[in-house]
């Protein structure tokens, strides 16, 4: 198994094409093998790894997650403490006067459409599940405002239920510099990591990524001479030592 490479024609060229240039010459098996080693490294590095987002329950973390959109998690988690204490529940959010809950969730950005999708999401959990979260992929991705990645990440962290892969614009970047996936539409890199990681490790795998992608393998200069999983990763190459 060895890289096989397609450089860049000239340094005018796209950084997200030079970022994909780089492939491993590995037949499904080998990818899938590499992609083990990569886990139990950065397991070593992120023991437990859990997401950043402050919860107490299911439903928190959903309006935590559509809250993080285009947003910080730390900043997310300023705003939820007094958040939640104002509208401890969905039946709450459904009630909530829309301008009001506008100025509460300002400081995360798209506060608009934040609030519409909160509020009709809420009122969906209320009308429709009783006032509990879904615990079904299918379901939860009917509510307004939520998608894979949401249902993912609450599913996976609340619920402990493997459904799929998270993919964020971290994971989205290091399945592709890790040559895992050439894709850019992230439900295909999510099939691709799900084909790649046994799915036991799915909820991990999603964890762990976003991780590293936020410490060490960052959008721009990337941290390739510490990085833990640098001899496994086909992209490395493409960056000179920072």
């Amino acid at each position: 198994m060895g890289r096989k490479a397609r450089l860049p024609k000239s340094s005018a060229e796209p950084v997200s094409r030079k970022l994909t240039a780089m492939q491993w010459d590995e037949t499904p098996a080998q990818r899938r093998h590499r992609a083990t080693k990569i886990l139990a490294a950065l397991r070593t590095e992120f023991p437990g790894a859990q997401t950043a987002l402050h919860h107490q329950n299911p439903f928190q973390l959903l309006i935590a997650t559509i809250l993080s959109a285009q947003c910080t998690d730390e900043r997310v988690n300023m705003v939820t403490p007094g958040l939640f204490r104002r509208y401890p529940g969905p039946e709450h959010f459904a009630a909530a006067n829309q301008v009001e809950l506008e100025q509460e969730i300002r400081s995360t950005g798209f506060f608009r459409m934040k609030t519409r999708n909160i509020m009709a999401c809420s009122s969906a959990i209320v009308e429709r599940h009783e006032g509990e979260v879904p615990r079904v992929m299918e379901e939860l991705v009917a509510l307004p405002g939520v998608g894979r990645k949401t249902a993912n990440v609450v599913l996976g962290q609340a619920v402990g239920v493997a459904a799929g892969v998270v993919v964020d614009t971290h994971v989205h970047r290091l399945a592709q510099r890790l040559g895992f996936s050439s894709a850019q539409n992230p439900g295909e890199i999510e099939k691709d990591l799900m084909e790649v990681f046994p799915q036991e490790n799915w909820i991990e795998v999603g964890r762990s990524l976003i991780l590293h992608g936020r410490k060490t393998c960052v959008a721009r200069n990337p941290r390739c001479p510490v990085c833990l999983v640098h001899e496994l990763c086909p992209s490395a190459g493409l960056f000179t030592s920072r």
